[in-house]
């Protein structure tokens, strides 16, 4: 009779556990800066901490619009949100955003005429 191995079964993945590394996630990452204004309040956050109504008149639309792009960005984990009384303070916690937002920036720059006259991908809209 042959001898049998307790080698325990692989475990399936956790519900809640995504690899980091899935096309889908990682798509879902850029997508989060694909619109302008999220991009530009990132930008904002990036050199200071800033409160919801310093963003509101820096992005120059409305304080429910802005409410919106922030929770996203701090639900996609570009910025986090801290209480001070009645204020929320956005701030910026990983310093590769920033080397992320140079990065694309300088790409940009160097395929800026691809970019413009791409027919593939829309403009961004607020």
């Amino acid at each position: 009779m042959p001898q049998r191995h307790n080698t325990p079964a692989p475990s399936a993945p956790v519900a809640d556990e995504v690899p980091c590394t899935h096309p889908d996630t990682v798509a879902k990452f850029f997508r989060a800066l694909a619109d302008p204004t999220r991009l530009k309040l990132l930008e904002y956050i990036l050199s200071g901490e800033r409160t919801s109504a310093e963003c509101v008149e820096h992005a120059r639309i409305s304080q429910p619009r802005v409410s919106v792009h922030l929770s996203c960005l701090v639900d996609c984990g570009y910025v986090t949100a801290r209480r001070d009384g009645k204020k929320l303070r956005y701030s910026v916690g990983d310093p590769r955003v920033a080397d992320l937002v140079v990065l694309a920036r300088s790409l940009a720059a160097d395929n800026a005429t691809a970019l413009t006259c791409c027919t593939r991908i829309p403009d961004g809209q607020d």
